[in-house]
């Protein structure tokens, strides 16, 4: 039951993360700001975002690099004790 819930855990994430990432546009277009300002709200809300997708992606590989050494390991055991 807990990997169902491990499971679900990403896609619930990003979904909050693009929710985030929505409402922080339609304030940043809302909000009286001169040009500028407002490019400049712009950039770092692209530079946080990019710092953040990098941070997933390294946690994506980790979680990937696991998962096969896991598998592998898994495989391993299994030949092992029908072998014998």
């Amino acid at each position: 039951m807990s990997q169902n819930s491990n499971a679900s855990l990403g896609p619930l994430l990003l979904t909050f993360l693009a929710g985030a990432a929505a409402g922080a546009v339609v304030v940043a277009l809302t909000t009286p700001k001169s040009g500028p300002a407002l490019r400049g709200d712009f950039k770092r809300l692209v530079r946080r975002g990019q710092r953040k997708a990098a941070d997933l992606a390294d946690g994506a590989g980790d979680a990937w690099a696991d998962l096969k050494t896991r598998t592998a390991e898994g495989i391993t055991n299994s030949v092992d004790s029908l072998l014998g």
